[in-house]
Formats: structure tokens, sequence, C-alpha cells
């Protein structure tokens, strides 16, 4: 199985699939220059990014993302704060240091290039980088960033290997599919939670399971309380207004009495939590990729609400609460997609709103079976869901998008309690359409900014004014992808 922790990564926004993914894919290649003692050797290094990493990179923080890799940096380290004045070193000394060992001549404009024409086979997120000699290709690789976080290079997805950060590892428990997961857990007398805690534990030490797991939701709590401190305007030329802050300071004045004789305060609660995540995410700051950035604020949404609002809370569950979570991200990243490139929002905020909803369920008494029902009953109602954010930026309908999967992910869990884990539809099967769905829907509503509100919230006079989308006369052929 793959880990939790693949899942589950610490990083920066706003994407993980067009800005962790670029920049690990640009650290993996200064890396290997490094490796092959090629690096003092190189003068210039070009960066071409194809299809829906080309045609909405700008608004994704890619071209950032990929100088900052060049540089050495890691997503999980990097140091927020000090991106902006890194990136604009570069840009008013046209240079830049190769992992921060080698400094080289490199002018953005010329030396990365947005290709959202051209689709390369194997995903719709691809990079080429390329070192030279003068005029001589010292080392060139291609990357693909399928979603999450996760890459592959050229030879592995050619190969169908597993990506880099996911070599599956020998565990008691495997599981390739809910059925074979449940299957497990009747069998044994175990939970979900239990199922992955052993399954984690076969290559993880007790102390580094649990010192992981409390990472995550530090870094979870962390976002949105960095949220609800800060507000103005999200980067990106929208003109987008924070709202967190205004938000989390009318519900902190009001009054406790009166606020609950409203039966659905608490959403108002778990709007915030989750706008607030994402506000963070659009900004560039430090998020959990859970399991993707663009859903960022699902799942901590959704931790939230049981650590405020449900009597039953425990630190134990909430590491419980991440365990049958990445139970059901993994089945769904195993046989269909997290990817808004190449499967829609579905894949994105539905499997967030799926993990959201398993975790909720557990961790309130819920059988696996009913976690299983919970988890089918949010991705069934997110099938078909475009990702179509406007100016390629992780704003519109981003943001917003994650409050809404948060509140599907608690009725989905309380749908499921009310029952005995039986569903006409199977979360087996729920996943399978959401693949198939996801093969069928049109290009242009799978990240690329050319469909859907990207082009009719935006009038043309405007985008061309702004330079915020792509041109919309441009024919993007995703046929191979």
């Amino acid at each position: 199985m793959i880990s939790i922790f693949d899942l589950f990564k610490i990083g920066i926004g706003p994407s993980s699939s067009h800005t962790v993914g670029p920049m690990k894919a640009a650290n993996l290649f200064v890396s290997a220059l490094s490796q092959q003692q090629l690096l003092m050797q190189v003068d210039r290094v070009q960066v071409e990014l194809f299809g829906s990493l080309g045609a909405t990179g700008k608004g994704h923080g890619s071209d950032i993302a990929v100088m900052l890799g060049l540089m050495g940096e890691q997503p999980q380290t990097t140091d927020v704060a000090a991106i902006s004045q890194k990136i604009a070193d570069i840009q008013a000394q046209s240079t830049l240091c190769l992992n921060q060992q080698h400094e080289i001549n490199f002018v953005a404009d010329k030396d990365l290039i947005l290709n959202g024409r051209v689709s390369l086979p194997h995903h719709p997120n691809a990079l080429t980088i390329t070192a030279f000699t003068g005029n001589e290709i010292v080392y060139q690789n291609t990357y693909y960033s399928i979603g999450g976080g996760f890459v592959q290079t050229e030879q592995e997805a050619q190969a169908k290997e597993p990506v880099i950060e996911s070599v599956k590892k020998l565990v008691p428990y495997p599981f390739n599919n809910a059925k074979e997961l449940l299957q497990i857990c009747q069998h044994n007398q175990l939970s979900i939670a239990q199922v992955v805690r052993a399954n984690e534990l076969a290559n993880l030490s007790e102390d580094e399971l649990l010192g992981g797991l409390n990472d995550i939701w530090q870094v979870m709590q962390d976002c949105v309380n960095d949220g609800c401190r800060h507000d103005g305007i999200l980067p990106g030329g929208l003109q987008v207004q924070r709202r967190a802050k205004a938000i989390y300071q009318q519900l902190s004045a009001a009054d406790s009495r009166k606020a609950f004789n409203d039966a659905l305060a608490v959403m108002d609660w778990v709007n915030l939590y989750a706008l607030a995540v994402n506000e963070e995410n659009a900004s560039g700051g430090r998020v959990v990729t859970a399991p993707t950035n663009g859903a960022a604020g699902v799942i901590p949404a959704v931790m939230h609400y049981y650590r405020d609002f449900c009597p039953s809370y425990t630190l134990q569950g909430l590491h419980d609460f991440l365990l049958t979570a990445a139970a059901i991200g993994i089945i769904i990243k195993e046989n269909a997609s997290i990817s808004g490139a190449e499967v829609g929002c579905q894949g994105e905020v539905g499997s967030a709103c799926a993990m959201a909803a398993a975790g909720l369920t557990y961790v309130l008494g819920g059988s696996p079976a009913q976690c299983a029902n919970a988890a089918e009953i949010g991705i069934e109602h997110h099938l078909g869901m475009t990702c179509d954010p406007i100016a390629g930026l992780v704003q519109v309908p981003c943001i917003e998008r994650n409050a809404m999967a948060a509140v599907k992910a608690i009725n989905a869990s309380r749908l499921a309690l009310k029952g005995n884990g039986q569903h006409v539809v199977s979360l087996d099967k729920a996943i399978k359409t959401m693949k198939e769905t996801g093969r069928d829907m049109m290009s242009k509503y799978k990240e690329t900014a050319m469909g859907g509100l990207a082009i009719n919230v935006l009038d043309e006079d405007f985008a061309a004014q702004s330079n915020l989308i792509p041109t919309l006369d441009v024919t993007v052929n995703y046929s191979q992808c």
C-alpha cells in the first residue's frame, strides 16, 4: 500500500498539481544534475509547461513553483514569507542559483514557456526541463504532476511504475478497493482505522506515526487560525476579498445562547473553517494537501467540527479520523483519480468530501460498512463536477466549493449513521463511475480555465486587458490524455 503520508502532504498553495507537483519536479531535476555531477556544467535551463499546466500556470503559481524547485526548495520546508523576495531577485537580476549551489542566467519570460496549446500523452499536467551548456543539451527529462502533489518521470509514466513518492510497501492488510477493505475488517474484526494503522506500523514506529499525524493536524489548525487572522484582497487580479476574518469576528461576537437557537448555527463555523483554509491556500500559504490543495479545506473543516461540536472528541479520535479518511483516499487514487486536470473537481472536492465523511462516521461510532456508505454518499453527489477556475486561480469557485463539500460530508455521515451500511450504490461503483465520468468530460472543463465559469464570468474585453486567462481561441488537444 501507499502510505497515509503520501496522501496527506504538508506543502504550500495554491495547487497541489500545479504548484507542489512542479516544484517537486524541478527539485528532482536539479537533484539528478547533482547526482550525475552535471550541475556545474550547466549555464542555462529551459522549462516548458504543457497542457493544463501551460494553460493555467500563471494563475496557479506554476512558474513561481518551478523557479523555487530549481533553487532546491521543497514544498514542505520552503519559507512561505520569503518566496516573494526570492522571485523578485530572480526577475531583477536575471539569475537563478541551481540547487543553491550554482548560479546561471535565467530570464523567466524567455526560459519558462507556458504552452497550453500542446498536451503530452500520459497526463494533462506535464513539464519538460532541459539543461544546456551553450547550445548542447546536458540533461533533459519530462515530469507529470498527476494530482495531490504526486510526480512521475517520463520513464515511470511509460513503464506505468509507481510514482516516486508512493513506492508501495509491504503491509499486513493490503487492499485495492472498498470491497476488499470491508472484507479485511470483517474477517479480522478490525475497524478501517485499525487496518490502516497496522499497515503504517509495518514500516513506521509508533512514535513516527503519531508524530506525523500530529504534524498534519497542527498544520491544519495553524492554517485555520491564520485564515481567521488575515484579511485583504487575494492575489491574482480577480479582486476576491477574504471573508474568513470578518465571519470569525461575527461568530465570536455573537451571543452563544442566541446563536444556538438557530439550528444551523454550527454550519456557519464549518463554512468558516473551510473558507479560512482555502483563502490561505489561494494566497500561497502553508496547507495540508488533503488529498489536493484545491480541496484542502474540506477535511480540516470537518475535523474542526468534530473537535468543537462533538462531545465524543478525543485526540485519538482525530488520529483515527485521518487514518479512516486516508483509506478512502487511497482507494480513490488507486481506482480513479484525485486530479482535477484528469477527472474534474469531482476528483478533488468529491474525493475530499468522501474521505471526510468516512472519517467523521468512524469517530462518531460508525461501523466499517457505514464509513464506506458515508464515503459513497459523499462522492456520489459530486459526480460530474467540473473544474473551471476563473482565470486559473484557485479562488472562484474553489473556496466556496470547499465549504459546501464540508457541509455535504457532515450530512453524508449523518445519513450513513442512520442506516446499517447497506446502499444501492457501493463505494466501488461510485468510484468507477467517477473515473468514467471524468474520462467522458470535455477537456475544457478539466482545469484549463477554458470553459464554464472561467469564460462566462469574465468577459473577453476584461480578460484581454487583465491577461488573467489564456486566449480563448486556442484549440487545446487533450485527446491523448
